[in-house]
């Protein structure tokens, strides 16, 4: 892969990203997300050799939100395997993020991790044992590991304003709860999945974190392994099948990647074997997807030739 043409591909995408006036609407139903500046876009993409390509905003930091949900669905299998999914399917959901109607005639149990119900029933799973603390402390220490980086935090403004506003998610989990689908206390399970969907970062430390779903679950900086190379592959699986709700199809279409997204307009996306992405633009398509980062992501294919479905 040539580096000039990676570095090229990346301040040119950025310059071309700063420059278009559809930007799509930035979140307002999280008061602090509503405050993101429509005109940010960064994106960082790091290569096999740890090769680091940024552009515009790459080192800007914002609510990462459901993009966590990556890293927290590999805590979750580390503790208890495939037994999770007993408690969570991992079918695409054809409906909202946070959809109440599918759990009521699913009994209790969400279509995928991804979506706000799974990652909640995903988040008891990691508190069970624990003090919320505990966890919080597990799932941050997770992601400054990953990272290499230690200055990596939650922000505590976006985790106080989605707990004073989060009633849909509170309607959720408490349904769960009576499925017997959560095991801890509803107040304690959201506490958690609040705070960690409030972990703030830039392109550049999430770009990192997501070394290892590149490279066969492999850190290609240590050699170490981070998990099992088929667990890294069903992640990447579930990413691309259910990582942007109900636009999950269209970026499979278009940009050819695994991909997360979250509503603070980031997402993490994977070219296995290649390099790992993460772009950020606040303002969200009708999805909730970041309407530049999808757009950027699939310039960046192209160019690189490194959709998962073609030679």
């Amino acid at each position: 892969m040539s580096s000039q043409k990676l570095e090229a591909a990346v301040r040119e995408i950025a310059q071309e990203m700063k420059a278009r006036e559809d930007r799509g609407e930035v979140a307002r139903y999280i008061p602090e997300l509503a405050r993101a500046d429509p005109n940010a876009f960064g994106i960082a993409v790091i290569d096999a050799d740890g090769a680091v390509y940024l552009g515009g905003d790459a080192e800007a930091q914002f609510s990462i939100q459901s993009v966590s949900k990556v890293f927290t669905l590999t805590l979750a299998l580390g503790k208890v395997g495939d037994r999770l999914w007993r408690r969570v399917g991992k079918e695409p959901s054809g409906t909202a993020f946070n959809s109440i109607v599918q759990l009521e005639r699913e009994n209790g149990i969400p279509r995928n991790p991804f979506i706000n119900a799974g990652a909640i029933a995903v988040t008891d799973v990691i508190l069970s044992g624990h003090q919320p603390r505990e966890a919080l402390g597990e799932i941050l220490r997770f992601m400054q590991f990953l990272a290499d980086d230690l200055t990596i935090a939650m922000d505590e403004g976006v985790a106080g304003s989605e707990q004073r506003t989060g009633f849909r998610n509170a309607a959720l989990a408490n349904y769960m709860r009576s499925f017997g689908n959560l095991e801890n206390p509803v107040e304690y399970t959201l506490g958690v999945y609040f705070h960690h969907c409030a972990i703030a970062m830039s392109c550049r430390q999430l770009a990192m974190a997501a070394r290892f779903l590149a490279h066969g679950g492999k850190n290609p900086s240590t050699g170490l392994n981070v998990v099992t190379a088929e667990r890294a592959r069903r992640i990447n699986a579930l990413m691309l099948t259910c990582g942007h709700y109900d636009g999950s199809g269209e970026f499979a279409y278009r940009v050819g990647l695994p991909g997360k997204s979250g509503v603070g307009g980031g997402i993490l996306a994977v070219a296995p074997g290649k390099a790992s992405i993460a772009v950020w633009s606040p303002g969200l398509d009708a999805s909730g997807n970041s309407h530049l980062g999808r757009i950027a992501l699939e310039a960046l294919t192209k160019r690189m030739g490194w959709s998962i479905f073609g030679a």
